[in-house]
């Protein structure tokens, strides 16, 4: 069993039935991320140089082929820079988005690694930011990319690739928040994987089913 699995409990999450009001007994103190604002940027670059950067196996075999990139671990904001607007609280939002990327590849001798890399981009976009207070704001990033294709640049010890960029900026602060709660949630046991390799087998009947041989 799992949330997931197990919904019979008014105290695991799901699907609200009745009245929502039914079973709150307090409001909770709670520290989170409160998100202002947030925009998707997606984008296709093409020619972007990947530099590579420990490769492994060590020492490849040159000229490398190149199978695939994708992100690999989160990536980070820096230079950030926030201008707010004469009116409103919209503020123009420059920041530069770093996306580590694990790049695929075949050296010469056909021995396959892996090395990395990143791309960065540079974005400049119109945000929500709250008003100035005692608790600062920060923007923040996801992202994913993937590249299909890539040619190898052996002047530069880099992949020339075409990518798809999906990224993700944010404007978040860390909060404590006044929430209704329905109490502790109640956890049920985890449900165990099995293979049952032996279920086919032993739905066998002991016997073959059939008509049974009658003596001539």
């Amino acid at each position: 069993m799992s949330f997931f699995s197990n919904f019979s409990s008014d105290r695991c999450p799901g699907t609200i039935s009745g009245n929502p009001l039914s079973g709150l007994c307090e409001k909770v103190c709670i520290q989170a991320e409160k998100i202002f604002d947030a925009g998707i940027i997606q984008t296709r670059l093409e020619n972007y140089s990947a530099v590579l950067t420990n490769p492994s196996p060590a020492d490849p075999t040159y000229p490398l082929t190149f199978v695939s990139a994708r992100s690999t671990s989160p990536a980070t904001v820096t230079n950030v820079n926030v201008e707010r607007q004469a009116e409103g609280c919209c503020a123009r939002v420059q920041a530069t988005v770093n996306i580590p990327l694990e790049v695929a590849y075949v050296d010469a001798n056909g021995v396959e690694g892996v090395a990395t890399s990143s791309i960065s981009l540079s974005e400049d976009v119109l945000m929500y930011v709250p008003p100035a207070s005692v608790m600062p704001f920060t923007v923040t990033g996801v992202a994913s990319c993937v590249a299909p294709e890539g040619t190898f640049d052996a002047a530069n010890n880099a992949f020339t690739i075409s990518a798809c960029v999906t990224c993700i900026l944010k404007v978040a602060m860390q909060v404590e928040l006044l929430v209704p709660s329905y109490g502790y949630c109640a956890i049920p046991p985890a449900q165990e994987y099995s293979q049952e390799v032996c279920a086919g087998f032993f739905e066998l009947p002991l016997y073959p089913q059939g008509k049974a041989c009658s003596k001539k």
